[in-house]
């Protein structure tokens, strides 16, 4: 039977197991990548969360695996260990249905785990290794592994790699890989910086954006609570509560205040945990168990500790702050009201965030504004304030026309008017 995978040209059994699973499609990302990855063109891929990324490099660079050869093969690289055991949950999903004679072998490699266990573990080597580029770059230079067989090099959340400061390090692994590489880059944004590794390894690449369309979602409620002058973090408090969620998110921006927010929600005896970069690598491996396993609540973030990671059964996104980058605001959002679930995406304003607003609402984002009211939400009039400066082409703030008064413009004709009558007689 015809399938709408059937078009992607994978294996059978990779097309068998997506079936199996209950997808019905390929995701826009998954049409427009797989194709060129399978005919060896370099790809740079970006797309928002929740669009199918994972899977749209993860078939096709198992479908090249040539499991006749005892080699590695394939490496695919991600900035954090949970999500590098995310990708390779993706992978173990897969592999059930791999046929005993094609079986493709995949490992993590990880930090938090003894390096000379690890090299024991990879002396049979893989087809696929998955993981941190830093843990990767180390077992390479302990000659733990060798990958000199690699011919394709995944690097996930490439933008994250570099605020991160794993660039140096993905560099490093490709720098010991085969002489020609497939670099295939995904990233949300393609920051300047990482300019200099794509053109040192990439040839001719094709570039695949998918715009983040989740955001307008009719599954996702935008819903804007203005703070009026009362104070955030109780503000934060009540509206939580009121919302009651399965499970919600809570995004700050730096890790101070992820903490103090998480520090009165506890005191206030709500269930609820801190994700952010200076919690302890097992801590938060544990914590996302725990989360997964739905103990808590609430749950208060960063962005660069949650990106990416794929949390199930998210009902609530609460912005405690707006991101500076509202490329963000995306990934945040796109979390909740996934696989045909309804999702409320709310963002506490100040004054200082109507421009940020405005920018949203231009990227086609449906705002609403409400208000708790005896603990009931009213619906208000969405007025956001027009800034009274802007940036012209130079970027410098020039400010903005006034506003014309009623009769003005007539007025200034009629002047004009008796004036070049005056200039009329004065010539005759």
């Amino acid at each position: 039977m015809k399938t709408a995978f059937d078009r992607l040209n994978i294996k059978p059994f990779l097309l068998n197991a997506m079936i199996e699973q209950g997808f019905k499609k390929p995701t826009d990302i998954q049409e427009r990548v797989v194709p060129g990855i399978l005919n060896g063109y370099d790809i740079i891929g970006q797309s928002q969360t929740g669009s199918g990324k994972t899977l749209a490099f993860l078939l096709p660079v198992l479908n090249k695996i040539n499991t006749e050869k005892n080699e590695i093969q394939a490496i695919i690289t991600a900035p954090t260990r949970e999500l590098a055991q995310q990708i390779f949950d993706e992978y173990e999903k897969l592999s059930e249905y791999f046929p005993e004679d094609e079986f493709i072998r995949a490992k993590t490699v990880v930090g938090g785990t003894d390096r000379k266990r690890m090299a024991d573990r990879l002396k049979n080597a893989p087809h696929l290794i998955i993981g941190t580029p830093g843990r990767i770059k180390d077992l390479v230079n302990n000659e733990g592994i060798n990958i000199f067989t690699a011919t394709t090099l995944v690097v996930d959340e490439a933008d994250q790699m570099l605020d991160m400061g794993f660039i140096e390090d993905v560099d490093q692994v490709a720098a010991r890989m085969a002489t020609e590489i497939q670099m295939l880059v995904f990233s949300a944004t393609i920051p300047e910086k990482l300019q200099p590794l794509l053109k040192k390894y990439m040839n001719n690449p094709r570039h695949v954006h998918v715009s983040p369309e989740q955001a307008t979602a009719k599954e996702i409620k935008h819903v804007l609570i203005p703070l009026k002058h009362k104070d955030k973090i109780k503000t934060l408090i009540e509206v939580a509560k009121a919302y009651n969620p399965y499970l919600c998110l809570i995004f700050v921006n730096t890790k101070k205040t992820a903490d103090e927010v998480a520090d009165a929600m506890l005191a206030e005896g709500m269930n609820a945990e801190r994700l952010h970069g200076d919690v302890p690598p097992r801590e938060r491996k544990n914590i996302m168990k725990r989360v997964q396993k739905a103990e808590f609540q609430y749950v208060v973030a960063t962005d660069l500790a949650a990106r990416g990671i794929d949390i199930k059964g998210v009902s609530h996104i609460i912005n405690f702050e707006l991101p500076s980058d509202l490329d963000y605001y995306i990934h945040r959002t796109g979390r909740t009201g996934r696989a045909g679930m309804t999702g409320i995406a709310a963002t506490i304003t100040e004054p200082s965030d109507q421009l940020a607003i405005q920018k949203l609402q231009q990227r086609k984002i449906p705002f609403v504004q409400e208000e708790l009211k005896n603990g009931e939400w009213k619906e208000m009039p969405l007025r956001t304030k027009k800034a009274s400066v802007q940036k012209g082409s130079s970027g410098v703030g020039v400010q903005k026309p006034k506003k014309v008064k009623p009769g003005y413009k007539k007025k200034m004709a009629e002047e004009k008017r008796r004036l070049e009558k005056r200039q009329y007689r004065n010539k005759k």
